[in-house]
C-alpha cells in the first residue's frame, strides 16, 4: 500500500533529537519496496511487483511513469545513470544513458564572436538539446533482466498519458519558473490549460496549469504506444525523421544519425568501503560517486557516532571534507572517454591521508585558499597538468527512484531533462518533451552559472562527449547482501544529499525515511558560504561553527528530494521518501 507523505514542515524540530518521534515513519514490507517521486510511479512499480516482476520491470516501469508525470523534472527526452545489484550474483552493474552532444557540436557554441556567453542560449529552445538516452537505456535495463513483457512495463505510463493525471503544487510551481520559455516554444497546448470565457479548456489563448488539473497528453501515449512495440521507434523510424526535421527547422543540431548512433555504456561501478559497508554508485561522467567516496575517506577516522548529529566538530570536519573534493571536482571531473579522471587516486585512502591534514574543524578556511590537489600529491606521471578552469552548470531538477524486490535484486536510478521542463521544446505530434542538456557542458571560461559551481575544461564541448554530472545513485551492501539504496536530484547538492543520507543511516541508526527527512547542509568550494536549511542547525551549534569561522546561506525552502530504502537485519525493508516533494514509498 503506497504511502504518501505529508509536506515537510519540520527542519526547525529536527535539529534537536528529542523531536524524532514526530518524524513520518518509514513504509514497511517483508518483500518487496518502491520509493519514487510521484505516488503514481510508486503504484506502477508495485503493479509490476504484484504481477511478479522484479526490481528492474518496476524500475524501468516508474521510470515511464515519471516521463509522463514529471516532466519538469525526467522524461524519454532526457538521460541519466541506473545502478542494479544482482541478489543471485552479488555483482553491482551500473548503466550509463546520459544525453551525449550531437555530433555538429562545437566548442565554442554558446559563445558569441567576443566569447562571452550569450544567455539563454544553452538552455532554452532546440540548440540546447543533446542526444537523448532514456528509451535506449531503459531498454538496455531491461532486457535479460526483467521477468515481464517490455510492452507491460510501459503499459502504466501509456495509461497515464491516455487518461491524464491529476497535476499537484510542484507541477504548477516547476511551470510558473519556466513559463517564459515553454511559452517561447509554443508548448502550452502540451501542458497548459485553453482559457475560454468560463476559464475551460475550449477557448482561445493557455494559461498556465493549476492544482487539480487533469493533464492528458495523446500525443506522449501514441508515442510510448510505438515505443511498447517497438524499444528503438525514438531513434529509428518515423518519430526520429520528425525529431530530426524538427531539429533542423528550428536550427538544433540532434539529426537521425545521432539518434540511430545512440547507444548506452554498461560501465564499472565506482566501489568502495564504509565502516563494514560496500558503497557502489556511477562513475564518470558522473562526478557524484568519486566525491562521495572522496568525502568519506576524508572522514575515515572520524567517530561521527560518538559525537552524535550535527556535533560542531563533525559538522566542521564534514563542511571542510565537502569543500575539499568540490574543489578536486571543478579541475578534474568530465567525460572518461575524452579525458583521463584520476578517479582511483581521488578516492583512494593514500590521497585522503594527503589532505586531511589541511582540516581543522576548529578553524573553517576561506575557499580561496583551498585548492585542487596537484599532479604530485594525486601520484600523476610527472609534468601532468591541471586544466585551466571553466564554468559549467547544471540543474536542480532530476528525479530519483530506488526499487528492491522479493529476491533483494535493487535498482537505484537518476534520470532528468536538466532543467525545469528541459530545453522547453515538445517535438511536434510526439509529446516528447526534449531535455536541455548542453547546458551541462562548459560554456565560457570564468563565467559561473546560476549556482555558482565551476568546472573544468574536462568538461568542455565535444561532439558526441557525455557532459559532466552528479547524479550518485547508490546502493550498500554487506558481504554481498543489499542493505541500502539511495539517491536524490538538485544539481550539485545531490552529491552531498546522497552522502548524508547515507551517514544518517549508517552512523547515526537513523530510519529510511528520517534519514531523508532530516535537514541538509551542502558545500561547495564557490561560493564561499555553506549552504543549510532554516533551522537545520540548533542555535548554539550554528553559532559555535560562525566562531569558527564558517559561513552559513540560509534557506527557506529545502532542497534534493532523496528516496531511500534499507534493509534491516531482520529482513524487513523500510522505505523512505523525502517530504520536500509529491513523492511516496510503498511495499508489498
Amino acid at each position: 500500500m503506497i504511502r504518501s507523505l505529508l509536506p515537510w514542515l519540520m527542519a526547525g524540530a529536527l535539529a534537536s533529537s528529542s523531536s524524532w518521534a514526530a518524524t513520518p515513519k518509514p513504509a514497511l514490507s517483508t518483500e518487496a519496496m518502491a520509493a519514487t517521486a510521484h505516488p503514481e510511479a510508486t503504484q506502477a512499480a508495485l503493479t509490476m511487483l504484484k504481477a511478479g516482476g522484479n526490481a528492474v520491470d518496476a524500475a524501468v516501469a516508474a521510470a515511464f511513469a515519471i516521463s509522463v508525470v514529471e516532466p519538469f523534472s525526467a522524461g524519454i527526452g532526457g538521460g541519466g545513470f541506473a545502478v542494479f545489484f544482482d541478489a543471485k550474483t552479488k555483482e553491482t552493474k551500473a548503466l550509463d544513458f546520459r544525453e551525449t552532444a550531437p555530433k555538429r557540436a562545437t566548442r565554442d557554441m554558446f559563445v558569441d564572436a567576443a566569447g562571452k556567453v550569450v544567455e539563454g542560449r544553452s538552455v532554452d529552445g532546440w540548440l540546447s538539446v543533446a542526444v537523448p538516452g532514456v528509451v535506449p537505456g531503459l531498454f538496455e535495463l531491461h532486457k535479460g533482466r526483467g521477468k515481464l513483457p517490455w510492452a507491460k512495463v510501459v503499459a502504466p505510463a501509456i495509461e497515464l498519458a491516455s487518461k491524464g493525471f491529476v497535476v499537484g503544487q510542484h507541477f504548477v510551481d516547476s511551470a510558473a519558473v519556466r513559463e517564459d520559455a515553454l511559452r517561447g516554444a509554443g508548448s502550452e497546448p502540451v501542458f497548459f490549460r485553453r482559457l475560454g470565457a468560463d476559464g475551460d479548456r475550449t477557448g482561445v489563448g493557455w494559461a498556465p496549469p493549476v492544482v487539480g488539473d487533469r493533464l492528458v497528453q495523446k500525443d506522449l501515449a501514441n508515442t510510448l504506444k510505438a515505443i511498447a512495440k517497438n524499444p528503438r521507434a525514438m531513434h529509428e523510424g518515423a518519430i526520429a525523421k520528425t525529431i530530426a526535421a524538427e531539429m533542423k527547422a528550428h536550427g538544433g543540431l540532434v539529426d537521425e544519425a545521432d539518434l540511430k548512433a545512440y547507444r548506452p555504456i554498461w560501465r564499472t561501478p565506482l566501489c568502495g568501503p564504509y565502516r563494514d559497508l560496500t558503497l557502489c554508485t556511477m562513475p564518470p561522467p558522473s562526478s557524484g560517486g568519486v566525491h562521495l567516496l572522496q568525502i568519506l575517506r576524508l572522514l575515515d577516522g572520524t567517530d561521527l557516532k560518538a559525537g552524535g548529529w550535527h556535533d560542531v566538530d563533525n559538522a566542521s570536519r564534514l563542511i571542510e571534507s565537502m569543500r575539499t573534493a568540490f574543489a578536486d571536482r571543478a579541475v578534474w571531473l568530465g567525460d572518461p572517454a575524452f579525458v583521463d579522471v584520476p578517479m582511483a587516486q581521488l578516492t583512494s585512502t593514500a590521497y585522503a591521508d594527503l589532505r586531511r591534514p589541511e582540516i581543522d574543524p576548529k578553524h573553517a578556511r576561506k575557499s580561496t585558499t583551498v585548492k585542487a590537489g596537484t599532479p604530485e600529491q594525486l601520484g600523476l606521471p610527472k609534468g601532468s597538468a591541471v586544466p585551466p578552469m571553466k564554468a559549467r552548470n547544471e540543474s536542480q531538477d532530476t528525479s530519483h527512484l530506488t526499487v528492491v524486490d522479493q529476491e533483494r535484486n535493487a535498482v537505484s536510478l537518476t534520470f532528468t531533462v536538466n532543467y525545469s521542463f528541459g530545453s522547453g521544446v515538445v517535438v511536434k505530434g510526439t509529446g516528447i518533451l526534449l531535455n536541455d542538456e548542453m547546458d551541462d557542458f562548459a560554456a565560457a571560461p570564468g563565467v559561473p552559472n546560476s549556482y555558482g559551481l565551476v568546472g573544468g575544461e574536462a568538461n568542455a564541448v565535444a561532439p558526441g562527449k557525455i557532459p559532466l554530472s552528479s547524479m550518485t545513485p547508490l546502493i550498500a551492501t554487506r558481504a554481498g547482501r543489499f542493505v541500502l539504496s539511495a539517491g536524490a536530484p538538485g544539481g550539485s547538492t545531490i552529491i552531498t544529499t546522497t552522502l548524508q543520507t547515507v551517514l544518517h543511516v549508517v552512523d547515526f541508526g537513523m530510519d529510511a525515511q528520517a534519514a531523508v527527512t532530516a535537514p541538509r547542509i551542502h558545500q561547495q568550494w564557490m561560493p564561499e558560504a555553506t549552504r543549510i536549511e532554516r533551522l537545520g542547525f540548533d542555535a548554539p551549534t550554528q553559532k559555535a561553527l560562525e566562531a569558527r569561522g564558517h559561513v552559513f546561506d540560509v534557506k527557506n525552502e529545502g532542497w534534493g528530494n532523496a528516496m531511500c530504502i534499507v534493509q534491516r537485519d531482520d529482513g524487513t525493508l523500510e522505505g523512505g521518501a523525502d517530504p520536500r516533494g509529491e513523492g511516496s514509498a510503498g511495499g508489498l
